[in-house]
């Protein structure tokens, strides 16, 4: 009997190693996937209230809409970097309530770090169009 217990430790010898990289290869893979998902939720909010504060620029009196669209080219450049690349752009709509300064921008849908899926990510801001009247 005594033989048995014997054999059956050195079956298991070894395996921390073994399990311990497998775990850790889990966890890592678990830990990059959530920065991951951050980093894209992170994007989509600076895309979003660059487009909202693009929308509203371009929706003042004295200015054009493409004023708003140059502005919202800026806040993304500035607070996520020359990485990402967007297409924004910025027109004049007919609504119920008035005329409004829509800004929409298209931009990549980051998946691994910043690299991801072109123009997989559409934001639409509107905002209403002042006047001096």
């Amino acid at each position: 009997m005594r033989g048995l217990r014997e054999s059956l430790r050195d079956d298991e010898a070894g395996s921390a190693p073994v399990e311990f990289v497998l775990v850790g290869t889990l966890l890592t893979l678990l830990t990059l996937a959530v920065v991951q998902l951050a980093l894209a939720v992170y994007v989509r909010n600076v895309v979003h209230d660059a487009a909202v504060e693009g929308a509203y620029h371009g929706a003042l009196a004295d200015t054009r809409p493409e004023d708003g669209a140059s502005r919202t080219e800026r806040l993304i450049a500035s607070a996520v970097g020359g990485g990402l690349e967007a297409a924004v752009t910025a027109a004049t709509v007919d609504s119920d309530a008035g005329p409004q300064v829509e800004v929409t921008v298209r931009t990549t849908l980051p998946l691994i770090g910043l690299l991801g899926i072109p123009a997989g990510l559409e934001v639409t801001a509107h905002a209403p169009r002042e006047s001096f009247d």
